[in-house]
Parts: C-alpha cells; structure tokens; sequence
C-alpha cells in the first residue's frame, strides 16, 4: 500500500529554497525587514544582530538599494562547538525603488543592531492642490460678430 504525504513535497521546496550555495549552514539566509510610510517618506527597518558596524553598507544605484552587512564568525582555535546557530557571512539585500523617492536625501543609520534607512518622497511626486484661477469669459471673434448682428437686428 502506498501512502501519500503532500507535505513533503512542501517540505523538499522549502529546504531548496532556504539552502545557502556555499554548503555551511552558518550563512545568512536573509535580511528581515519592515518598511512603512510616515508622513512624506519610507522608513526600511533591517535586524542585523551582531553585525559589525563598520561593515554595514548602503548604497543606491538608479532605482536599487542595496544593503549590504557581514558578521565574522569567532576564531576556531580550541574551541568545541556545542551549538552553532547564528548566521556569519554576509548579508545582502536588494530593493527596487521608485523614481518617486528622492535618492539624494536617503539616510542610513545603525543602532542596537537595526539598520534604518529613511526614503524621502520627492517634492514632485508629493500630492498638491492646484489653483483654479477664475477669468472673465473668453469671446471669440465669431460670437461678437453673432451678438453685434443680433443687437442690429
């Protein structure tokens, strides 16, 4: 009798999916994020726990971002690993980004291992309110001659 299991199927794609190329399970895997808009601009909320900051690196070419990080792992001489769970490596990320966001004005920075990155709107994506002018009707040529021909008459 054969038995049918369709969560291992589930379960092979997601191991291939988050199985790193480099063949060390101590690689990073991902970046976890939040963004958001406030007000007139986005913030991106990066957790890099452990990340060195003089390693951190952002950088915008056209419409990419892209965040860049690297945690050394600890010197292996004499040591007898018990547990070794957290990621070392690097990290990166890559964001498409409007041409909406102003990229001259984009500011990074790193605190308690949370990388924050603010994407300001640009003036001219921004929402405004146009002005309605009133002016005295225009006449033509045509509707003068009409309204003259009408007072003669």
């Amino acid at each position: 009798m054969l038995r049918f299991d369709p969560f291992t199927d589930i379960d092979a794609i997601t191991k291939s999916l988050l199985a790193t190329g480099t063949g060390s399970n101590r690689s990073p895997r991902f970046m976890p994020m939040d963004l958001y808009k406030v007000d007139d601009h986005y913030v991106l909320h990066a957790d890099l726990p452990g990340v060195d900051p003089g390693s951190v690196d952002v950088q915008v070419d056209g419409s990419t971002l892209t965040l860049t990080a690297h945690r050394s792992a600890l010197s292996e001489e004499g040591v007898t690993w018990l547990a070794g769970e957290r990621f070392t490596g690097t990290y990166r990320r890559q964001l498409s980004i409007s041409e909406d966001i102003d990229s001259e004005r984009i500011v990074a920075s790193y605190d308690n291992g949370v990388l924050t990155v603010s994407l300001p709107i640009a003036e001219k994506a921004k929402p405004r309110r146009i002005e309605i002018s009133s002016a005295a009707p225009v006449r033509s040529a045509h509707s003068e001659t009409e309204a003259r021909g009408q007072i003669e008459a």
